[in-house]
């Protein structure tokens, strides 16, 4: 039975809310063909578009890493450790000064509690799993009018970062997703690169009939290309048009590119050997090439766990350690490339779980109450923001300036501030005619960043 959102829980990946295409066999042409549909609705977008507050930004963070723990991650079995009868031993929690943290089973992020901010006092908007997926990646209510036309967090940072410093790779990647949100109203340009790494290198982006072919087939594209801008009053769109073509051009039997996804089994299985952990692997490799990547989502799940949520090699148990060892060992790799210092990496779910006893299931059912790990960029490590009651169910103390639960908005917020970007934008040439502003009624001050972690 669907809620009244219209969703009945049984996809969590969220495939069906706003479906893109996935970068496949025809990488380039899927480019290409995107961008004609695109371009020629968009308006142009001009810096006179935009109106800015000019609000203080952290500006610590070239990049940024966006962890989305699928299913809604127990936080109180993670980033709000609670003890009770129903822990397993294997937890084996253990005090790092103020922070009580389940050591056995997250041991090498133990290691790096010092590098570590816990949120913990967040809290989502809904429990429905499409719905609040999609609200933490675009930092809004989906079913609002102008959400129809929002853009991922990671789009609007890639319009504002790519524009400085344009690369070979798209400057936004999602990793291990194939669908989500996308560029909303944005040029296409923008939109979510997906790659799903087994460190064989950036698969199908070589044609099966070989290079002389594809070539041949990329001459009479740009050739048609020249024909339609030459005189056209559609000209500028055309020339937008071209360039995003050249930039899928650039991918395409390009070694460089492809030795970025190039790693052996050796570092696989050094990450965990996991989809997860070969995420960890393509974020460092892409972050370290410098190639134009500035925002990577990494999407881990199914954390939807109502039943026998401590199953033995299952639920959270096998997903606690493989995000343990995947994330442990990218931090370590970026604390040693000097890439954490600019980097920020924020890793939630989409909202938390029911605490105390498990249900009649042995497992965790939804619950709003939601925790929130955050490193690098210069945050402050080795603390936590906010407290939550004895059972973990709802802040008791919010820890930040604006005294009240911290909302996705405002985890938004704080990635566009760590970036150097002005979270109070507001455009001026979105096709509704609104106003798309970055975080919403950023105008009236609702919503702001969590400058906490770094003070």
């Amino acid at each position: 039975m669907k809620d009244r959102f219209g969703f009945d829980g049984s996809d969590i990946q969220g495939t069906q809310f706003w479906r893109r295409p996935v970068i496949g066999r025809r990488l380039f042409f899927r480019h290409a063909a995107s961008a004609v549909g695109g371009y020629f609705l968009l308006p142009s977008l001009t810096t006179e578009t935009v109106a800015r507050a000019a609000a203080p930004t952290k500006g610590t963070a070239k990049n940024c890493i966006f962890i989305l723990m699928l299913g809604g991650p127990s936080q109180i079995d993670t980033f709000d450790l609670k003890e009770g009868s129903w822990m397993p031993s294997s937890f084996a929690p253990a005090a790092y000064g103020d922070i009580r943290w389940p050591q056995g089973l997250m041991p090498e992020l133990a290691k790096h509690i010092g590098s570590l901010a816990l949120v913990r006092s967040a809290r989502a908007w809904a429990a429905v799993h499409g719905l609040a997926q999609v609200w933490v990646q675009i930092g809004r209510n989906p079913i609002a009018a102008a959400s129809r036309i929002a853009p991922h967090i990671g789009s609007v940072a890639s319009l504002e970062l790519s524009a400085k410093e344009a690369g070979v790779l798209p400057a936004f990647v999602s990793i291990n997703a194939g669908s989500g949100p996308g560029s909303g109203y944005l040029p296409p340009a923008h939109a979510p690169f997906y790659i799903s790494p087994n460190g064989g290198g950036l698969g199908n982006t070589q044609h099966s009939f070989g290079a002389e072919r594809f070539d041949r087939r990329y001459s009479l594209l740009v050739e048609m290309d020249n024909e339609l801008r030459g005189g056209d009053p559609l000209g500028a769109a055309a020339a937008q048009t071209i360039a995003y073509n050249l930039a899928a051009r650039r991918l395409v039997y390009n070694s460089d590119v492809d030795r970025v996804f190039l790693f052996d089994a050796a570092e696989r299985n050094r990450y965990g050997n996991s989809g997860f952990g070969n995420a960890c692997i393509a974020a460092r490799n892409v972050l370290r090439a410098n190639m134009g990547v500035r925002f990577v989502q990494i999407t881990q799940g199914n954390w939807d766990q109502h039943e026998n949520i401590y199953a033995p090699n299952a639920g959270h148990l096998l997903l606690s350690q493989q995000f343990d060892k995947g994330l442990g060992l990218l931090l370590e790799d970026l604390k040693a490339g000097g890439q954490l210092d600019e980097t920020l990496i924020v890793a939630m779910g989409e909202f938390g779980r029911t605490t105390g006893a498990l249900n009649p299931q042995r497992g965790r059912d939804h619950l709003l109450q939601q925790a929130v790990l955050v490193a690098g960029a210069g945050v402050r490590g080795g603390r936590v923001i906010g407290s939550t009651n004895a059972a973990g169910s709802a802040t008791l103390e919010p820890g930040w300036s604006r005294n009240r639960d911290i909302r996705p908005e405002d985890i938004e917020a704080t990635m566009y501030s760590a970036l150097g970007i002005d979270w109070t934008t507001i455009r001026k040439d979105d096709p509704l005619n609104l106003g798309f502003a970055y975080v919403p009624s950023s105008d009236r001050n609702l919503y702001g960043p969590v400058h906490e972690l770094w003070d």
